[in-house]
């Protein structure tokens, strides 16, 4: 089992910053790669980015160039730096631990946050 802490979210407005942190406990020995998903009002959850072992980067097409993932594997954390925000960013934030165990393909998550971009 691996649990997810996220932190970092809040109000920010338009083209301004914030850094999102999630650090994972329990079985992270498992983990291969580590990111953010979002879900928006009303809206399906997408992936924002993920870096996967080797420092390999995947990015949602609407963040690329401002967004960016980095990982901490001493501290099994995951970073997302967020800049130039837009409205449209506004959404829950979950950190997200791809893992072999229990599984192959066993995902986990953190309880999400709030990040609001005010206009």
């Amino acid at each position: 089992q691996v649990h997810l802490v996220e932190s970092g979210g809040g109000l920010v407005q338009a083209g301004g910053s914030l850094k999102l942190s999630c650090a994972a406990s329990g079985s992270s020995f498992a983990i291969n790669a580590m990111g953010w998903y979002r879900q928006g009002p009303g809206k399906q959850r997408d992936m924002v980015a993920r870096i996967m072992d080797g420092g390999f980067t995947d990015y949602g097409t609407a963040v690329k160039g401002r967004f960016t993932v980095s990982r901490d594997n001493a501290k099994n954390s995951v970073y997302l730096q967020m800049s130039n925000l837009k409205p449209e960013d506004t959404a829950v934030y979950y950190c997200n631990a791809e893992s072999t165990w229990p599984d192959i393909g066993t995902n986990y998550w953190g309880q999400g946050t709030q990040v609001t971009v005010s206009s």
